[in-house]
């Protein structure tokens, strides 16, 4: 596609500033959010977006699949959903033969909408795909569409009737996204888009194949041998149980990060480094990626609850 990584990371960083223009059409504010999800898309990873109702997260999803040219579904999680309801099933045609009708679940861009909100047998459905990038019914496997990636979102304030995703689960988002309040000039801002008849719509900037040019091509992004150590002592440094730990991890936290971790941290220093111009990543890359990725992979103990010392702040004390 172009004659050399250079001149992909070159088109690659053009190509985000076109992107961020697109969606900042429909999206005001929430720059670090938008920065983050598209980390996460173009590091072919998943991401867990929490935040309370209002905030546009469906918006801001949809805006994206549309900028990307990629198809989207949503799937609005509840009690009753079962895991056929997402993958889809099988049904006797009109031959008498046994038919594959694929759920929502084939598509690019999946938003699972409350995630927290079904039992654990349809998560389990969901993060096989987002594992395996396939879905097996009836004895046959079925290849997702590709790229194919998972933004799922989660209310924080609402916690009955909730299926919390266990950690082990939590594992497989690269990013934890905490999407916040708009600030007073940006909530006005948006008063002023949403209540006119005037809707500004995304323009298309990349297509499909454009986009696993870019994901494969943000993987061969070399990393100096420094990069690597500080990102998988980092990891290591957040588990109790290792002699590097410092005081803070042994004091407030029962379970530190898993080698995920130490891999996200790296390709997504990539990504971070490519959207800022450098062909290379550093440490400042890795460290500005890191409380998005630590976020859900560390447990706080009771004594951390206690003296409200939150995850965020543990991982600032560790960078």
């Amino acid at each position: 596609m172009y004659k050399s990584d250079v001149e992909g990371l070159d088109a690659f960083v053009t190509k985000y500033k076109a992107l961020n223009k697109e969606i900042a059409k429909v999206i005001v504010g929430q720059e670090d959010v938008v920065k983050e999800v598209l980390i996460t898309i173009f590091s072919k990873g998943h991401c867990l977006l929490v935040g309370v109702p209002g905030l546009a997260k469906t918006l801001l999803v949809n805006t994206i699949a549309d900028a990307l040219g990629l198809g989207f579904n949503r799937i609005q999680f509840t009690p009753d959903l079962m895991p056929s309801d997402i993958i889809g099933s099988e049904i006797l045609d009109e031959n008498k033969q046994f038919k594959f009708i694929k759920g929502p679940l084939f598509s690019n861009i999946i938003l699972a909408d409350e995630i927290n909100r079904t039992p654990p047998k349809t998560q389990a459905a969901l993060l096989e795909a987002m594992q395996e990038k396939s879905v097996t019914t009836a004895g046959h496997t079925y290849e997702l569409d590709k790229p194919f990636f998972v933004l799922a979102t989660q209310n924080p304030i609402e916690q009955e009737g909730t299926y919390p995703l266990p950690e082990a689960q939590l594992d497989r988002f690269m990013f934890n996204v905490w999407v916040d309040y708009p600030t007073y000039e940006e909530e006005l801002e948006i008063v002023k888009m949403t209540t006119a008849n005037h809707k500004s719509a995304p323009q298309k900037v990349l297509n499909a194949e454009e986009i696993i040019y870019f994901q494969d091509l943000i993987r061969r992004i070399p990393v100096p041998e420094n990069v690597l150590e500080y990102a998988v002592k980092l990891s290591v440094k957040t588990r109790a149980s290792d002699a590097s730990a410092p005081e803070v991890v042994k004091k407030f936290v029962s379970w530190g990060a898993g080698p995920r971790a130490s891999q996200n941290l790296i390709i997504a220093a990539k990504c971070h480094a490519a959207i800022n111009g450098k062909y290379s990543p550093d440490i400042e890359d890795v460290k500005a990626v890191a409380i998005p990725i630590l976020r859900h992979r560390l447990v706080r103990n009771y004594m951390a609850e206690a003296e409200g010392y939150s995850i965020e702040k543990i991982i600032e004390e560790l960078l």
